[in-house]
């Protein structure tokens, strides 16, 4: 483990799920029959966790399955395969964007990336991979970028027939050409020649709304990405050299150590700009410079600038210069977010990403992650019935949750903060097994809504309480306010 932490996330239970798999989808199987279960109280607030699901009492689409089986249906009959986005998935599943912060686009990224391809599902890179770690391909001494990295353990571990792989782009990676790179990377033709390639083009995420990428540098760091990001100096001091280790690798400390140590200190590759010239690295890839005492700098993307006529032409960009890859959009969870996600529908995207306010980041300020954005239900219900396929993120773990988004609209859901934390604790297995929890959750919970497929989903299967059934918060009126 590195160390990994994720506040106010249920890291705990989802560690647990990363050991254990589906044992930790019941209590203790060595407490049948000393200890009696009940219903724990919800201490959530968040209004998709407070939803309920409901199950009728008369099922006709059982009696359609017990038809069709000829026996009595039971969960293991409930089929979760999904399309996503114009690809093929075993699982109304995807892997969420990590970008170039440090928790992300490390080891921890690879393994993901790897795991989330054995599991049949797609995956989505985040950006600024290339305006920080570069774009090397891998000549003579075969080392490759870390956006190159998690392609390539994508693909040499993926099935035939499902899966995909969609690269977002961001203002400063349209700078370097991301696209045009990977669309025409030898690398990665099976991808492509088999339609499973895509690309998104990303307007906002649910931790910091309104605002672009957020990761924090060393001073020397900060000086050579100065040229393409907004550097500044509001974190303070680090306490010693080489004490922070920077974002120039993410956080490799196994198999690609080395290769993303010299992948990165190649800096911008030779397919893609300019080398890096002065100073001395460490062997974290940070820049010693002078030898003081490093320093924490704020590494700000551009957030871009979108209206609906510009979101229409873009998409039509996308779809004329990529015609073989997937066209995706993800939002930001705004006031607006209905009527952005059916503009991109209409102009073609063959997926809509809604990242709900309760999603997690590599980086962003307080004030963002306590007080902006709308949350996921909430987008849920201004998108109302989609148009087209559309994606969920934001606190996604478990079943409940999950199989609560795909009733209220969604084709499939992203893991994010759980798929890091998973192979955190175990790099191997870890996704694979809470993703096997997940699943079983799911079998169970579609299988007494009476339904067997993901697409007989609807809001019908849900219990929402009433505002007067929430919990009461104290409130206190201001002084001199009214009563």
């Amino acid at each position: 483990m590195t160390g990994l932490r994720a506040a106010g996330f249920p890291e705990r239970e989802v560690r647990a799920r990363a050991r254990r798999g589906t044992a930790e989808v019941f209590p203790p199987a060595d407490a049948y029959g000393r200890e009696l279960f009940g219903a724990q109280p919800t201490p959530s607030t968040d209004e998709l966790d407070h939803a309920r699901l409901a199950p009728p009492v008369f099922m006709p689409q059982r009696l359609e399955k017990l038809i069709e089986l000829g026996r009595e249906p039971l969960h293991d009959d409930v089929d979760l395969r999904a399309a996503v986005g114009g690809f093929a998935s075993e699982l109304p599943l995807f892997l969420s964007a990590f970008g170039s912060t440090r928790a992300g686009s490390g080891d921890l990224g690879v393994a993901a990336s790897r795991q989330a391809a054995r599991l049949g599902i797609p995956m989505v890179i985040g950006e600024n991979m290339v305006p920080v770690h570069g774009y090397r391909r891998g000549g003579g001494d075969g080392t490759r970028s870390a956006l190159l990295a998690r392609i390539a353990a994508y693909t040499e571990a993926v099935a035939d027939g499902v899966g995909g792989v969609v690269v977002q782009q961001s203002t400063e990676d349209a700078d370097s050409e991301v696209w045009n790179l990977v669309y025409s990377d030898p690398s990665t033709r099976p991808l492509l020649e088999s339609g499973r390639l895509g690309f998104e083009l990303k307007i906002g995420q649910g931790a910091k709304p309104g605002l672009g990428g957020m990761t924090v540098v060393g001073a020397a760091e900060a000086a050579r990405l100065a040229g393409r990001f907004a550097v500044r100096d509001v974190l303070g001091g680090g306490e010693s050299t080489g004490a922070f280790t920077g974002e120039s690798t993410g956080v490799f400390t196994g198999e690609g150590a080395a290769e993303a140590r010299k992948a990165s200190a190649d800096g911008d590759s030779d397919e893609s700009g300019d080398r890096e010239e002065g100073g001395e690295r460490d062997t974290d890839g940070e820049t010693s410079g002078s030898g003081g005492p490093a320093a924490y700098r704020l590494r700000c993307a551009s957030p871009g600038t979108f209206t609906e006529e510009i979101v229409r032409q873009q998409l039509r960009f996308m779809r004329n210069n990529f015609p073989r890859a997937k066209v995706w959009v993800k939002f930001h969870p705004g006031r607006d977010v209905g009527e952005a996600a059916a503009t991109a529908w209409r102009a073609g995207a063959d997926a809509v990403t809604v990242d709900g306010a309760e999603g997690g980041s590599g980086w962003a300020p307080r004030v963002f992650l306590d007080q902006v954005g709308l949350s996921l239900a909430e987008c849920l219900r201004r998108i109302g019935r989609p148009d087209g396929c559309l994606l969920a993120t934001g606190r996604m773990w478990e079943g409940g949750r999950a199989v609560r988004a795909l009733a209220l609209g969604a084709r499939a859901v992203g893991l994010g903060r759980a798929a890091l934390i998973a192979v955190d604790e175990d790099p191997r297995d870890g996704l694979v097994r809470l993703v096997d929890a997940l699943s079983l959750e799911a079998r169970l919970l579609i299988s007494a809504l009476g339904k067997y497929d993901v697409d007989a989903l609807t809001p019908e299967d849900l219990w929402q309480p009433r505002p007067y059934d929430a919990p009461a918060y104290p409130y206190a009126a201001p002084v001199g306010g009214r009563p």
